[in-house]
């Protein structure tokens, strides 16, 4: 009598592929996070770049800096006030008047993020 063969994997096998995956998963995660926050700053970066692009339009046009950033987003020179990726909303910015109250209210615009980017320095110095 011939014995049957089973073609099932063994605990032996599983186990070992499962250690191979975890090892894999231990190595990339890390990469993984790392680059989220990355992908944050360089967002945050370029929506600070942009929106000062748009209070230096606005004060060339109009003569004055802003009221606010709605005033901008209502006079097309913003289309909607971006939400900061390191808080997560659209209200946390931080806005800086200019030395003289009469010429308008928003000169500049900061991250209200706390923390410290990767290079070291703070998001709200940015």
């Amino acid at each position: 009598m011939k014995k049957k063969r089973s073609r099932a994997f063994t605990l032996i096998e599983l186990l070992v592929v499962m250690a191979i995956i975890g090892l894999l998963l231990s190595l990339s995660v890390p990469r993984y996070f790392k680059n989220i926050e990355k992908a944050k700053e360089s967002v945050l970066r370029q929506d600070l770049a942009v929106m000062r692009d748009g209070i230096e339009k606005y004060m060339g046009d109009t003569g004055v800096y802003p009221d606010s950033l709605k005033d901008m987003v209502n006079k097309k020179y913003l289309r909607k006030i971006p939400v900061d990726p390191m808080t997560e909303r659209n209200d946390s910015w931080v806005i800086v008047a200019p030395e003289t109250k009469d010429i308008g209210n928003v000169f500049d615009v900061k991250s209200g993020a706390q923390g410290k980017a990767s290079d070291g320095s703070d998001y709200a110095s940015w």
